[in-house]
């Protein structure tokens, strides 16, 4: 029974060539095309608050533009294999008899190379902007600019950020101000767990780790009040973990700079003590005056007292040379060098 129903839908079926099916292909692809620009369009009109698509900064906008380039080539794959995925499912339906029937068709090569040649250009397009991008957005490459950089101490803490101005011997948890058009160059430090220091409409996340240093160059071309965050888990504070960068006019920066001034709170080795300790939604806080060893004693992971890892690594080096053939002086060798 199974034969002879296989076999009268076989007789219904029309055999199809391989210009048909290459006809029909090509009419997927130019339908895909307009699919994935409506799909694109919407997505991007919808009016979604997605702060990594509203950049207000080069770095950001370098990035926006990476994020949307990844998308469309990859749209070129991901929309034809969806459609043709339900186009097929409902053409070669059980109750189409007039479906095309091809039992002995094995091979085409136009089909072979459209299937390997999109793909690999398509890789060939993200390594080209991935290698360009990487140099580019390089973290640590200072921003190009005829204004001196703000430079900016950051230690990552439970559950708060902590932003210590060096040059203005002032510091702020969980507030960081920079004047617009100014580069803002980042030292980053933890004084916990790894986290992770991310502005999204400036740009560059980047990792915060115990005893390491990162660094960081940011800039933002418009004013405004944006949104940083932890975007690395780091506990049970890990939600609240959040900042307000303020990009200010010089005034206005200078203005906040005094407000930090006139706190009367100094950040001395024993408020940091008190900082550090794990707390949740904590308020934000200036210090007028900074002490000069804050952020170097956190880096050593010296801040309770003990010996700074930068120290050790010194002695540990003056040690390996007075031992070794280079020693100034030995029972063996009084004369020294």
């Amino acid at each position: 029974m199974r034969a002879e129903r296989t076999e009268s839908v076989i007789r219904g079926v029309r055999l199809v060539s391989i210009d048909d099916l290459w006809s029909g292909m090509r009419r997927v692809f130019r339908c895909c095309g307009a699919v994935g620009t409506t799909v694109v369009g919407a997505a991007l009109l919808a009016g979604c608050d997605i702060p990594v698509l509203d950049p207000k900064g080069p770095i950001g906008s370098e990035e926006r533009s990476i994020i949307l380039w990844s998308t469309v080539l990859m749209l070129i794959i991901v929309v034809p294999v969806i459609v043709m995925t339900l186009a097929f499912a409902w053409r070669y339906r059980a109750s189409n008899e007039t479906a095309s029937f091809a039992p002995d068709w094995e091979h085409s090569t136009r089909i072979e190379l459209v299937v390997w040649l999109v793909p690999c250009l398509i890789v060939a397009c993200l390594g080209v902007i991935t290698w360009n991008s990487t140099h580019k957005l390089d973290p640590y490459r200072q921003i190009a600019s005829e204004t001196k950089p703000i430079e900016v101490e950051v230690v990552s803490l439970d559950w708060k950020w902590l932003f210590i101005y060096p040059e203005l011997h002032v510091a702020s948890v969980n507030e960081l101000a920079f004047p617009v058009g100014t580069p803002v160059h980042f030292r980053l430090t933890s004084g916990s767990v790894m986290n992770s220091f991310f502005i999204p409409q400036l740009g560059s996340q980047i990792y915060t780790m115990a005893g390491m240093e990162s660094q960081l160059s940011l800039l933002a071309d418009q004013p405004g009040d944006y949104t940083g965050l932890s975007a690395n888990f780091s506990g049970d504070g890990f939600s609240d973990m959040q900042f307000k960068a303020r990009a200010l006019t010089a005034d206005a920066f200078d203005a906040w700079v005094a407000t930090v001034r006139a706190s009367g709170q100094s950040l001395t080795p024993e408020m940091y003590k008190t900082l550090s300790q794990p707390t949740e939604q904590t308020p934000v806080s200036y210090y007028g005056d900074v002490s000069v060893n804050v952020y170097h004693d956190a880096l050593n992971k010296c801040s309770d007292g003990s010996l700074c890892t930068d120290r050790a690594a010194q002695l540990a080096m003056a040690k390996s040379t007075l031992s070794g053939p280079l020693a100034i002086c030995t029972p063996a060798k009084p004369e020294g060098l």
